[in-house]
């Protein structure tokens, strides 16, 4: 939907859309401008309120600032399951049980659900990696270890403050980025899947295996894998419990990049977390929300908010500071509201 669909009435957007198009700006356009857009705000507001109705999941960027939740660091130790790093507006998740290849018990998906709550709750955090410490990524679930909840229900039942690592039911609101490396299985494999990006070095071996061993692929490979590589390329594994390569991911369109080795991989998903971060937060946050609507709901659904919220970005202070620096020829500085 274009400015014009939204107002092909209003003579100051007609302004405005003519000065975006001019190659160079004065500091006066400016000026003049940013007056426009503050003159626009009250031709707006009605549409600004349906956006926020439309969109009850999305915790806005600016309501969350002003709850101040901060993710603390875990650092690396021997008795660390999951570490937590930050890097500026990035996070950095890794699992870390090497001596068990990294298998996921159910305290180590707690410590990720509430990691991953509070860095969707963090103002000043706007991209998330998740990674393996030691030789691999992950071989997916501690079977062992979740034998005491298997008949109780999830390892998540009867907490508060978290979102499930796997990303369904209550979503998170913020990008995340999946770096694996060599055993990639089961569960782990569902965790890559449920990741906004993905990438992998070259040695990973992919593994949806379940029901070669009397189980089933529980975690969402049933719908996602089936959704992104089609029918026949995730039934022709997971029927099988065959093991693929990053070549075959690559190739069924469920990996975006293959890296080197591993650290060059955890690389690339920095490089590219940072790129995210740079972008508008809550252009990114409304990004997600609408592809996700388009998945769970439907094109149709989708759709009929685009205009809505495009026309609720037009509020933010973070749509003057993009117009402003793309006339002045200097990268943006957002601050999600």
């Amino acid at each position: 939907m274009t400015d014009k669909d939204l107002w092909p009435q209003n003579p100051k957007i007609s302004e405005l859309r003519r000065m975006k198009k001019e190659p160079a700006i004065a500091r006066r356009d400016l000026i003049k401008a940013t007056a426009t857009i503050a003159a626009v705000v009250p031709a707006i507001a009605a549409t600004s309120a349906l956006a926020q109705q439309s969109q009850p999941s999305q915790q806005p960027f600016a309501e969350a600032a002003a709850q101040q939740t901060t993710l603390a660091e875990v650092p690396l130790q021997p008795d660390t399951k999951l570490t937590i790093e930050r890097r500026g507006h990035v996070v950095l998740f890794g699992l870390n049980r090497p001596e068990v290849q990294n298998r996921v018990d159910p305290e180590t998906f707690q410590a990720l659900a509430r990691a991953i709550y509070d860095y969707d709750h963090d103002p000043s955090l706007r991209a998330a990696i998740l990674f393996g410490h030691g030789d691999c990524f992950s071989r997916g679930i501690d079977v062992e270890a979740y034998r005491a909840v298997a008949h109780s229900g999830s390892p998540l039942a009867g907490l508060t403050h978290i979102v499930n690592p796997l990303n369904y039911g209550v979503q998170r609101t913020k990008p995340l980025i999946a770096a694996v490396h060599d055993d990639t299985w089961n569960m782990a494999h569902e965790l890559f899947l449920s990741a906004d990006i993905r990438l992998a070095a070259a040695n990973t071996n992919f593994g949806q295996d379940e029901n070669a061993h009397g189980r089933f692929p529980g975690g969402g490979s049933t719908v996602r894998f089936v959704r992104e590589a089609g029918w026949g390329n995730a039934m022709r594994y997971m029927l099988t419990g065959d093991h693929w390569t990053a070549e075959d991911a690559y190739r069924m369109g469920i990996l975006q990049e293959i890296a080197e080795t591993p650290q060059a991989t955890l690389d690339r998903a920095v490089a590219i977390a940072n790129r995210v971060a740079a972008c508008a937060p809550l252009g990114i946050q409304t990004t997600l929300v609408s592809a996700h609507l388009a998945i769970d709901s439907g094109e149709g659904a989708a759709f009929s908010k685009l205009g809505a919220q495009y026309g609720a970005l037009y509020r933010t202070r973070d749509f003057v500071e993009g117009l402003t620096a793309q006339a002045e020829g200097r990268p943006p500085i957002f601050h999600g509201n």
